[in-house]
């Protein structure tokens, strides 16, 4: 966004009638407390959800009360200031944080801007598991009603939605071929008639397109790289990331779709070393694997599966010498491993 254009949003926000429960401002003259962005960061992004604002905003150098410009020394050094998205992200759901921060010289004095995103649909945002509001002018806890009307929202399932323009041109044939072999395993007794099949009428009953027509879930499973932006602003990207032992970067490689066939590719990069062991009263060693080749693909399976792609965020798995780090973006359905153990059965929906 350009100056011009910050200046004419800044003015619009300070014209806004006191109490807009999606934006605040601060004078933070020199410095203002980590925790506090924190707790307006959940508020302002709960508040643009329910009052169905694409972001919030908080905006250091102004007076609240007047909405004069008195300026702001807050993080004067604009690489302390981008790292405060990572401090954000590390506290709140699912790793959400600013769209963006913005500088603004005005001869008044600097300004900065903080881009909120809303809430994601069903999901309210929480600053160190608490979840905040406004209430007028006054930062609060988000009440029940809030909470329970941010969760009600129906979320519209992202995964299944057509890619306009796209066609089967735009999937990798070997990648197609790949999905109907590891479909006549699933289903063995339909094997003759799977062999009858077109790719359209493949995708159709495997359920990944509707009605032949491309869906997100059919570019990021069989899509060729190049057709990752038919998903954009969506990323469909994996990570593969090798650290030594000081926790130093020895080597990296990216992996765009289709998935079905790269989590193999991915597979091959992980460095799962042989253990030989010797049993007592023998002199014939075990040879086994540092990790279960399942337990890898179930994991990263699960990692693509369970990716929120609206996040714009990686798959990203780290390789460690004696760990396996796998990392998405997205909630965890259950809410807490406790509530798994508690419940002990399947989820209901």
């Amino acid at each position: 966004m350009t100056q011009e254009k910050l200046k004419e949003l800044l003015n619009k926000l300070r014209s806004l009638p006191s109490g807009t429960e999606w934006m605040e401002f601060k004078k933070a003259a020199t410095n203002f407390h980590f925790n506090d962005i924190g707790k307006y960061f959940s508020a302002l992004s709960n508040e643009a959800n329910l009052k169905m604002k694409e972001c919030g905003w908080l905006v250091f150098g102004v007076e609240d009360k007047t909405r004069n410009i008195v300026g702001t020394r807050y993080r004067i050094n604009r690489q302390d200031l981008d790292s405060l998205k990572g401090e954000i992200a590390n506290k709140t759901t699912n790793r959400i944080t600013f769209v963006e921060i913005y500088e603004i010289e005005l001869p008044e004095g600097r300004v900065i801007m903080f881009q909120i995103p809303a809430a994601p649909q069903g999901i309210p945002v929480a600053w160190e598991g608490h979840y905040y509001g406004r209430d007028g002018e006054s930062l609060s806890a988000l009440n029940i009603q809030e909470i329970e009307q941010i969760r009600r929202v129906k979320k519209i399932d992202w995964s299944a939605q057509l890619c306009e323009g796209a066609t089967i041109d735009d999937l990798m044939p070997k990648a197609i071929d790949k999905a109907k072999n590891e479909y006549k395993k699933k289903y063995p007794q339909i094997v003759a008639e799977v062999d009858k099949w077109n790719y359209i009428t493949f995708l159709n009953k495997a359920k990944i397109t509707i009605q032949g027509k491309i869906t997100r879930t059919t570019i990021i499973l069989l899509g060729k790289p190049e057709s990752e932006h038919f998903i954009s602003p969506g990323v469909a990207k994996i990570t593969w990331i090798l650290k030594d032992n000081n926790n130093l970067e020895k080597d990296y490689e990216h992996f765009a779709p289709p998935f079905i066939l790269n989590v193999d590719a991915i597979l091959g990069k992980i460095r799962n070393l042989k253990y030989r062991y010797l049993p007592d009263n023998t002199l014939f060693p075990i040879e086994i694997t540092q990790y279960e080749p399942y337990v890898i693909r179930e994991a990263l399976h699960n990692c693509i599966a369970h990716q929120d792609y609206e996040l714009n965020s990686k798959v990203i798995i780290v390789e460690k010498p004696d760990e396996l780090i796998f990392t998405n973006a997205g909630s965890f359905i259950p809410g807490s491993i406790e509530a798994v153990i508690e419940q002990d059965a399947p989820q209901i929906y």
